[in-house]
């Protein structure tokens, strides 16, 4: 520990009486959709759901991502609160993941699943853009607090090992579970720090940001790696379970390594603790008025130290090695790697992605510029991905005749299945190295 009065010129430390709102809104913006998304294909395979409709429902969530992000973030640029809107969308939210839990037809699961995403997809971009308008320092503070949605994935997935007994198959808990959260946010938004709309901002200005090079190739190939992007998502769980083995209530579970890695890689290594008045200190996390932590080796010492266009890189080539490996899908300790990159992953490609927007984009845009890159990756790549992983999956599945049972049993072609995002990821890790 070290007692000093002021260290560098850096930003001043965020407030921790701000910072604690926004960890609560990140922890349960992300604690909702890890609840019951990374489970649900376990779900809806119990249900006897086909790959196809599988595929089909978790489509769903990037679909509504095309739609409402952009016209949310027009609203709140111009006319509304950003904390009364999220609100009011996670209030929305709660009584659609209600009634989802409730509906074992493909059709209705569908449409009210369509409908869910509809109002959940717009918070993302507007839980970022909360976070990004109380913050002094994008690049040191962003990771900082997104951490915490990453935390809040963690313990919605381990609470799932309360909720699913390893003998049953999974059943609608993990979506009431993700309904009573998101009623709590839609409560706790309403007294987040005033994000107040910017009447004179044009919303369509946010399209003028693709006549700039970089950030046409950057929207580009971000729509382009989602697409392969999507089958983890779709699958992943699917794959632990019928090829690698694993029981069904660990799968939630044992795919959380991914989040702990990526809490390290958006943190950092803590290699300091400073503590007196006036505090300014580089990588600093503020946990009080006269308390810092300074960490190295994390997302923001990265953004520091190399452009954004090498940290990309390294977030889509850990992409391109993770479904190498599910290829294989053996040894488990080979598997578990895999896993264990959705650090480098999510956080050098998506935050990564969310900060290059919010430093780039004019100011009075910046809601709107951040549901423009929701849409092209949740939403257009997600959704094109999550339907090409539905029909992947069903052309790499075939009956097979179970002698012992007397039956036709499904068995997937798991190697050929993940052949076809690797090779997916590597042609947009090729031409964002070469065009950006």
């Amino acid at each position: 520990m070290q007692s000093l009065g002021l260290l560098a010129a850096e930003a001043a430390p965020l407030a921790f009486d701000v910072r604690l709102p926004l960890s609560i809104m990140n922890f349960l913006e992300f604690a909702i959709w890890g609840a019951w998304f990374v489970v649900l294909g376990q779900y809806l395979n119990a249900l006897k759901f086909s790959g196809k409709q599988i595929g089909s429902i978790y489509a769903t969530m990037p679909l509504g991502s095309i739609v409402t992000p952009i016209v949310m973030g027009a609203i709140a640029d111009r006319y509304l609160n950003s904390e009364t809107l999220l609100g009011i969308l996670h209030l929305a939210g709660a009584a659609l993941l209600f009634v989802m839990a409730m509906t074992k037809s493909p059709g209705r699961f569908f449409v009210v699943a369509l409908i869910y995403a509809l109002v959940y997809s717009p918070t993302i971009n507007l839980s970022s853009a909360i976070t990004f308008s109380h913050i002094p320092d994008a690049k040191r503070d962003f990771p900082t607090l997104r951490v915490l949605g990453t935390i809040g994935w963690i313990a919605a997935n381990l609470c799932l090992k309360l909720l699913l007994k390893p003998a049953e198959p999974v059943n609608n808990r993990p979506i009431l579970l993700a309904s009573l959260l998101s009623l709590a946010l839609g409560v706790y938004s309403f007294w987040l720090p005033n994000t107040p709309p910017k009447p004179d901002a044009n919303p369509l200005e946010a399209l003028k940001l693709f006549r700039e090079t970089s950030f046409a190739v950057f929207f580009g190939i971000s729509f382009l790696i989602t697409i392969a992007l999507a089958f983890y998502y779709t699958f992943t769980s699917l794959f632990l379970e019928q090829r690698v083995g694993v029981k069904p209530g660990n799968v939630g579970p044992l795919m959380t390594i991914g989040q702990w890695m990526e809490i390290l890689f958006l943190v950092g290594v803590p290699t300091g603790i400073y503590f007196g008045a006036g505090l300014v200190v580089p990588n600093g996390i503020s946990l009080g008025e006269n308390l810092q932590i300074t960490t190295d080796f994390g997302l923001p010492w990265f953004l520091k130290r190399f452009d954004f266009k090498y940290v990309l890189i390294l977030g889509m080539a850990a992409w391109t090695l993770r479904y190498a490996i599910f290829s294989l899908g053996r040894p488990f300790p080979l598997v578990l790697l895999g896993l264990a990159l959705h650090g480098l992953c999510y956080d050098f490609f998506f935050a990564a992605g969310f900060i290059y927007v919010e430093e780039t984009a004019p100011a009075d845009i910046r809601n709107s510029g951040q549901a423009l890159f929701v849409t092209l990756t949740y939403g257009l790549g997600l959704y094109l991905g999550t339907m090409a992983s539905g029909w992947v999956n069903q052309w790499c599945t075939k009956e097979v005749f179970d002698p012992a049972t007397g039956e036709a049993a499904k068995t997937t072609d798991w190697t050929r299945f993940w052949i076809v995002p690797f090779l997916g990821a590597l042609v947009s890790l090729a031409l964002f190295t070469v065009l950006f």
